[in-house]
């Protein structure tokens, strides 16, 4: 049997189910005569005769009617193989994981865009990984992630394809008893008014991105901050300035964590002090999921835009 080959048994089908060989032609879109060789052919490389034939139509035989049930299995077998590679390479099933810093995790276009490739690819199971900017660039060269949102621009030295996705305002987190917030809020001040702050802020090896858009941002102010702190996350960043031991620079979007002892006021936008947000992929050939996730992100960014 697995010398037959598939389309024979697809012959067989039609002409078992439609009794009658020109039914079964029009069925497939073939002419009488060539589908009456194609079963004749089918007998012979079998060894046996699987119709009878009648004035009126085609008949099973016994051996025809032994065929017939696993004829079916086996057609609905491969169907289902050739739609299963076919959605794998559509993006619609298979696996994708996708990394995201724990500061990206909180703008609403990774959500956002998860929410998207979700509803467009159920069948896909999709694995989250959050971790840093450095680990997750690491993670995609080698393979192990396909795609992560991350902070920085790192992973075009390392086979990594990075893609701008956005860029958002940065705020100040103040402590809520720090001088400048007690009280009476304000709700702007000057980067060059925290000159003499101490500054709590994510590890550059952790997050280089960030780090460097402040130091630079500092530097345009005129100052050089001082370095009270580095936190592993941001997170821990904010709970550090919840604790009084500094001030920091952070995202917008994390305006969103609300950190009790925490005050974020607006800062008067000096060149460069925006939070990137990028999307990073191995350059390399890409899963039908990766490719779909990145469409996802590309349309979203435009609707956005537009």
């Amino acid at each position: 049997m697995a010398s037959v080959d598939l389309r024979l048994l697809r012959y067989f089908l039609a002409v078992a189910e439609e009794a009658h060989l020109t039914k079964a032609a029009e069925r497939l879109g073939i002419r009488q005569p060539p589908l009456s060789q194609q079963i004749r052919a089918l007998e012979l490389e079998l060894g046996v005769t699987l119709f009878n034939r009648l004035p009126r139509g085609m008949e099973l035989t016994e051996s025809g009617r032994a065929l017939l049930a696993d004829a079916r299995n086996i057609i609905a077998l491969v169907d289902q193989a050739v739609d299963g590679v076919r959605q794998v390479s559509r993006g619609e099933a298979g696996r994708l994981t996708v990394g995201f810093t724990g500061s990206a995790a909180f703008h609403p276009f990774v959500p956002s865009v998860i929410r998207r490739f979700r509803d467009a690819a159920p069948n896909v199971r999709l694995v989250l990984e959050e971790s840093s900017t450095g680990e997750l660039t690491e993670a995609v060269a080698e393979g192990r992630v396909d795609a992560a949102f991350i902070r920085g621009a790192q992973g075009a030295s390392r086979n990594v394809v990075v893609e701008s996705v956005l860029e958002e305002t940065m705020l100040a987190a103040f402590p809520a008893d720090h001088p400048m917030v007690r009280g009476r809020p304000r709700k702007r001040i000057a980067l060059s008014e925290l000159a003499e702050e101490s500054f709590i802020l994510y590890r550059r090896h952790n997050g280089p991105g960030l780090y460097d858009a402040v130091i630079s941002a500092c530097a345009a102010a005129g100052f050089s901050p001082r370095m009270a702190q580095e936190a592993p996350r941001m997170l821990s960043t904010l709970s550090l300035v919840a604790a009084g031991l500094g001030v920091s620079l952070v995202p917008a979007s994390l305006r969103r964590v609300n950190i009790e002892g925490v005050v974020y006021v607006n800062v008067t936008q000096p060149a460069g002090l925006r939070a990137p947000l990028n999307l990073i992929w191995r350059d390399a050939p890409l899963s039908g999921a990766c490719r779909k996730l990145i469409e996802e992100v590309r349309l979203c960014r435009a609707q956005q835009q537009g």
